[in-house]
């Protein structure tokens, strides 16, 4: 009499999944904010000085202080799309671990989602956003 069974816990018992994420997910919370408030009471308090709350970029000081023209920021798009590509890679990830009984289902949530990536790829590439970072 083999049986993949293992004997229920006695402290698990009444504990389902979601309780025992939630206790975990509190005891994070409650670390990092022990520490933030640790951080707040005995930490070292300076103080605001002229040097210290004047802007502040590339350690530079600034050659003009009028009519400074804001930078055009084209990166920022493609480290959006990247950044969303990236986390559907992921997910993409996750469904491969979790689809365990592959049917009809499971391969049309998966169709649904690579015909998602699809679209957005199609936008970016309508967009002309990669073009406009090459000029």
């Amino acid at each position: 009499m083999l049986t993949d069974e293992r004997p229920a816990l006695p402290y698990r018992a009444a504990m389902n999944e979601y309780a025992i994420f939630l206790l975990y997910l509190a005891a994070i919370l409650g670390f990092v904010g022990f520490t933030l408030l640790l951080n707040r009471v005995l930490g070292p308090k300076p103080a605001p000085t002229a040097v210290k709350l004047e802007p502040f970029e590339c350690g530079a000081t600034a050659v003009q202080r009028v009519n400074v023209k804001a930078l055009p920021i084209k990166y920022y798009g493609v480290a959006v799309v990247f950044i969303l590509f990236d986390l559907e890679t992921v997910f993409l990830f996750i469904w491969a671990l979790g689809a365990k009984p592959l049917d009809g289902l499971m391969l049309a949530v998966f169709g649904i989602f690579v015909g998602l990536l699809v679209l957005i790829l199609l936008y970016v590439w309508k967009s002309g956003l990669v073009e406009d970072v090459r000029r």
